[in-house]
């Protein structure tokens, strides 16, 4: 170590901090780059809330601000004392070429110690082609490595050869449980009500926890802080607009979002009456708003409100759909301790009506309330140290049963579970040296089960041996352990570096579900005393190279990920509405490894990426298969999604991707067997098959009308499969109608090609 370094770092310093904003809006730019010029190793980015503090000892700097699509500013600081400094950033008049997937600073995939990350913004795949033309950024996330579509036009998706619900998804902190719309077809997520997302799958921070795969935290707008605005979307069966503006100018704003499907109009026109009396559609409404209540305290209040409804005629009736609010408060305690209070609202439902002799109604429920507590301390240049913690009482209700007065018949409501998750944390993100960066945390993760309510024990045949029934609130069962994270950068140059991971997750909630895909009926169950908490270890290796002055970026990440106390059901287990449904579980051991390759290019008229998985996905249980591992259902071997934009003039940009990848494993049976005439499937091994491999190309083309100081528009076309491939959704095995010792396998598709088009606005 060099004199003048040492006695640089003996020096007293100051903390040079502040907000970076957009000029237009006022909205906080989230990971936008601090860094100083002539010093190496020493920068910052802003958190959560466009936050940024960065020590350093007085004198003269130059001080760079620069966010992706935005103008960098340099500007010149004497630090003599702790000093507040706030940015506006200007937006680039970019008419060309303004298609970035992900990074702040142009080597940020290099130099920072994220991997396994994927950041995106409405904006940013604006263009990108989807079913029915509505934007979507849980589809559009499943165009990249390691994550899994979970079938033809779903919003579900799989993460790294987990589950679906292994995937904890936030909005504004609040943990959504179910995040489609009708029955997967569309997100839950407006993407006008959007301000950002990402995706953690590799690297993931101490102050998350819950879930055993990945991470997906969605920010939405706060609103325009200087003037009022409307954007809209009108395509062919939805709609959406967005209002947003000042509660006070430069001290306070609000954004409301909405947004309906009209199917349910179209089937009005019908002739038929069934159909005429069918109602199908969804909607949702996004609402925000924060204050500056003075330069230390600003408040932030922002919820969702979401339901599908399904009724065909007067027999059936199907809803369901989620609440979440948040109230957050920020609070800077000095130049280097920042505060984030959160409580935090989530609940999802569902109700099945069917009208017959006895109106019957069957309701399910989950509910969280959260106190959240984060602190951020600056320490300094090179050391940004987190911790805090949070307590969630959950409250969920398996099932419940009404029926109409007068029909004989008093189901029993089965008891609601109730359980608290404690969890707390420590970490620091440290620069070592100009090459090597580390990031070390430990997480503390407890579940304890609360009366009252009644808690079964059974024998190794899953019969029920004993009933404990709890009368008073009081702590049952506790689970749980410690989380280490780990994640190591060490750059070899500005272009080249290599880095690593090791996370530990428990997963104390765990869906039940027995179909290929969510539905809205599957079942959250929390861990007890006959359910042990998942456990996921994963280690990850990467390599991150950039190109021609950072225009091209790749990557090869490998991972390995153990899985324990995996779930499946008995064949022929009852899931819903069933008070002993822990007796049809049985436990086993998961294990999936990969390998993830990216290319991007983020420059000129000419943008995209192209992705490629290799992956494998396995389970194990004793009572499964003869003990013998076999594929999981989300085993793919390949992956591939190629994603391009281009833009042909100033005013038209075409866009198109192309996916393919290898069938889902499933269970068909090996040959047939007659029982009382009636011909029977035999099934030997569990997933020893595969469905057909899956393609699809899509192509959209957005037109860009004359822009207007106060108005701008656009219009967007789309093909979805545009060679109309008939993937297979299912595959049934039937009698040959000819010759009925024939049995033939069918396979049905549920879409061809799809053509859309949508009008968007703004003024």
């Amino acid at each position: 170590m060099s004199l003048s370094v040492f006695f640089a770092g003996a020096q007293k310093k100051f903390a040079l901090n502040g907000y970076v904003k957009d000029e237009s809006s006022g909205e906080d730019l989230i990971g936008a780059t601090i860094f100083v010029e002539g010093l190496s190793n020493t920068g910052t980015t802003t958190n959560s809330y466009g936050y940024y503090s960065i020590s350093l000892p007085k004198g003269n700097y130059k001080i760079r601000f620069q966010f992706v699509g935005y103008q960098p500013q340099i500007i010149s600081v004497g630090l003599m004392d702790n000093k507040k400094l706030d940015i506006e950033l200007i937006e680039k008049n970019i008419e060309l070429g303004n298609i970035v997937v992900t990074g702040e600073r142009a080597d940020k995939n290099v130099t920072s110690l994220e991997m396994g990350n994927v950041k995106m913004t409405p904006k940013q795949i604006e263009n990108i082609p989807v079913i029915f033309g509505e934007r979507d950024i849980l589809k559009t996330i499943q165009l990249t490595p390691g994550v899994k579509s979970a079938g033809e036009g779903n919003s579900g998706f799989y993460v790294r050869g987990g589950g679906i619900d292994q995937n904890l998804i936030l909005l504004d902190e609040a943990p959504v449980y179910n995040a489609s719309h009708l029955l997967g077809f569309f997100s839950v997520f407006n993407s006008e009500a959007i301000k950002n997302a990402t995706l953690m799958k590799g690297s993931i921070p101490a102050e998350f926890g819950g879930r055993a795969s990945s991470v997906f935290d969605i920010k939405m707008k706060e609103g325009n802080m200087k003037n009022f605005g409307v954007t809209g979307n009108v395509g062919l069966i939805s709609s959406n607009i967005a209002v947003e503006g000042p509660i006070v100018k430069d001290k306070g704003s609000f954004i409301m979002s909405a947004r309906r499907t009209y199917a349910d109009m179209f089937l009005a026109l019908s002739k038929k009456e069934d159909l005429k009396n069918t109602q199908l559609y969804f909607y949702d409404l996004n609402l925000k708003a924060n204050y500056k209540i003075n330069e230390n305290n600003r408040i932030y209040l922002s919820g969702y409100f979401g339901r599908d409804n399904f009724g065909f005629a007067d027999r059936f009736g199907f809803d369901w759909g989620s609440v979440t609010g948040t109230l957050r408060l920020n609070h800077n305690f000095s130049n280097k301790l920042f505060s984030n209070t959160s409580l935090i609202f989530s609940n999802y439902s569902y109700d099945i009506n069917i009208m017959d002799e006895a109106d019957i109604k069957i309701s399910s429920e989950i509910e969280d309330v959260n106190l959240k507590q984060d602190f951020t301390y600056y320490a300094n240049a090179q050391n940004t140290i987190k911790f805090g913690g949070n307590i969630i009482y959950h409250n969920i209700l398996p099932g419940k049963i009404t029926v109409s007065e007068g029909f004989g018949f008093n189901p029993k409501d089965i008891a609601k579970r109730k359980a608290i998750e404690w969890a707390g944390y420590l970490s620091n993100s440290q620069s070592i040296s100009e090459k090597l960066k580390v990031y070390y945390g430990l997480r503390l993760a407890l579940f304890t089960n609360l009366g009252p309510g009644e808690y079964y024990e059974f024998d190794e045949f899953g019969k029920l041996v004993n009933t404990i029934e709890k009368t008073s609130l009081e702590f049952v069962n506790t689970q749980g352990g410690l989380e280490p994270r780990v994640a190591v950068n060490y750059i070899i140059n500005r272009k080249i570096s290599l880095k690593t991971s090791y996370n530990r997750i428990y997963q104390f909630l765990h869906l039940l579900s027995n179909s290929t895909t969510t539905t809205p009926t599957d079942l959250w169950l929390p861990s007890s005393n006959n359910v042990k908490p998942q456990i996921s270890d994963q280690i990850s290796l990467g390599y991150f190279r950039n190109f021609k002055e950072n225009k091209y970026e790749t990557s090869l990440e490998v991972y390995y990920k153990d899985l324990k106390n995996q779930i499946d059901y008995k064949n022929g287990a009852e899931l819903v509405y069933n008070s002993t449904v822990e007796s049809e579980l049985i436990f086993g051991r998961g294990w999936a490894y990969g390998a993830e390759l990216m290319l991007k290019r983020n420059f000129a008229r000419l943008n995209g990426w192209l992705s490629y998985t290799w992956s494998k996905t396995m389970r194990q249980f004793d009572k499964i298969n003869n003990g013998n591992p076999f594929p999981a259902r989300q085993d793919r071997t390949h992956d591939v999604a190629v994603v391009v934009m281009y833009d042909l003039t100033k005013k038209l940009k075409l866009s198109a991707t192309w996916v393919y990848y290898t069938g889902n494993a499933v269970t068909f049976p090996s040959g047939k067997y007659v029982v009382d005439g009636q011909i029977v499937g035999y099934y030997t091994e569990r997933n020893g098959y595969r469905m057909p491999g899956y393609h699809r190309l899509d192509l959209g083309l957005t037109w860009q009308r004359k822009k207007t100081e106060k108005f701008e528009s656009s219009w967007n076309f789309s093909v979805y499969n545009v060679y109309a491939r008939e993937n297979a959704y299912f595959i049934d095995f039937r009698q040959n109608e000819e010759n009925p010792e024939i049995t033939e396998a069918v396979q049905f598709a549920i879409f061809k090609a799809i053509p859309s088009v949508s009008y968007k606005f703004k003024f």
